[in-house]
């Protein structure tokens, strides 16, 4: 059976998988700064900051001033899932692709099954 990412076209697979990466990278920050604060000194929250800082700028005239610091990235990271899930199945022509059926999470799946999941 093939997956969703070999049966779309290469654009559309690229597209997700960008959009998919900067979603799951604001989830990340957020969850980062659970623990460390943004100014922290530490490689990978750098790393979140340096790379989601510009998706927020874009984002700040729709981000409301009441949210805290730490959930601004969730809230843009929604946009991104909105996005995906509901605008790119139109765009697309299905009327739903349904859960779990993005083409980046879809591949991770089957990258960890194939890790974990099969028996011996």
């Amino acid at each position: 059976m093939d997956s969703l990412a070999h049966t779309l076209p290469g654009w559309v697979v690229l597209l997700d998988y960008v959009l998919g990466v900067a979603m799951w990278t604001l989830v990340g920050r957020s969850a980062m700064n659970i623990f460390l604060p943004v100014t922290s000194d530490f490689f990978f929250m750098k790393a979140f900051v340096k790379i989601t800082d510009p998706i927020l700028r874009v984002f700040k005239p729709v981000t409301p001033g009441f949210l805290i610091d730490p959930v601004v990235p969730l809230y843009v990271a929604w946009f991104f899932f909105l996005f995906r899930f509901y605008a790119m199945p139109w765009l697309l022509g299905y009327s739903v692709l349904g859960m779990l059926s993005f083409p980046l999470e879809g591949e991770v799946a089957a990258m960890l099954y194939d890790l974990f999941g099969s028996g011996p």
